[in-house]
């Protein structure tokens, strides 16, 4: 008997912003075929745009797509998730797996709406974050029901295409996700910054000392991802005693860096919830 290779699955995505533009490209790139990729959004600019960059097959309307698709990308704005969701339950079949890229839509609340008579399908969320746009970007995953493996796997395949993946076991761990992965992107660009601004205060022009510190940030980071050594071992052979560098990261703790840095992740997680509460509410 002569082997086949199972059909590759096809991923339909809800939504064609940014984000869905990013995975799309960065899946043809892996090698996955325009025909094994469709997407649907309101917008005819958007529509044209996916259909001429990467060859899709586009529609206006979700249902459209959410009948060819294996794998359903939701990525729509939290405040309008559960009418989507709502409108595609009669769409959708329980062999089908849907993943949603919404921050603070819990997995019970997609499963109230997008149930039908015929059952509720496989429903995993994804928590990336804006670098996936370069194709290094980092996601969490937690499948918050009943998934195939084969859903588990072209989830992975949709997130890898563009950076890091995390599965996780526990959909709670989603919201410490957010804030190490999800809003840490704009902690950096905030202390870029800051550097940029302690730059001009020290003669420095503000062009100068932003592309100085952009540079370092991208040094730095180069620096932890390749390499097997541990970040604070870095830090420390940066660190000559009684040096610039020890005297700077004085002041950092001085300041209470690890204080500071926590209660911005605190108040990261409590926003998740308070959304959760606020868009996923039992009617």
């Amino acid at each position: 008997m002569i082997a086949t290779n199972p059909p590759t699955p096809r991923i339909g995505f809800i939504g064609a912003g940014n984000l869905s533009t990013s995975l799309i490209g960065g899946l043809i790139q892996a090698g996955w075929a325009p025909d094994s990729l469709c997407a649907a959004d309101p917008s005819e600019a958007r529509r044209q745009l996916i259909a001429d960059r990467f060859g899709l097959l586009v529609s206006p309307e979700n249902a459209d797509i959410v009948h060819q698709a294996d794998v359903v990308v939701l990525a729509v704005k939290p405040q309008i998730m559960r009418a989507v969701a709502t409108a595609l339950s009669r769409a959708l079949h329980p062999d089908q797996t849907v993943v949603s890229v919404a921050a603070g839509i819990r997995g019970d609340a997609l499963g109230r709406w997008l149930s039908s008579s015929l059952g509720t399908p496989g429903i995993i969320r994804a928590m990336p974050n804006t670098p996936a746009l370069l194709g290094v970007g980092a996601t969490g995953l937690v499948a918050t029901n009943a998934v195939s493996q084969t859903g588990r796997d072209t989830a992975e395949s949709v997130f890898r295409a563009v950076g890091q993946v995390e599965w996780l076991d526990d959909e709670a761990d989603l919201d410490a996700v957010i804030a190490v992965a999800g809003s840490a992107p704009a902690y950096f660009f905030a202390f870029i910054e800051a550097l940029t601004r302690g730059g001009e205060a020290l003669g420095l022009s503000g062009e100068v000392s932003q592309r100085l510190a952009i540079q370092t940030a991208l040094g730095a980071a180069r620096m932890a991802s390749e390499t097997d050594v541990p970040v604070a071992t870095l830090r420390e052979r940066v660190t000559s005693p009684g040096g610039t560098t020890a005297e700077a990261l004085k002041a950092l703790e001085a300041g209470d860096l690890d204080g500071l840095v926590r209660r911005a992740m605190d108040a990261a997680v409590a926003r998740a919830q308070t959304m959760a509460d606020e868009f996923g509410a039992v009617d």
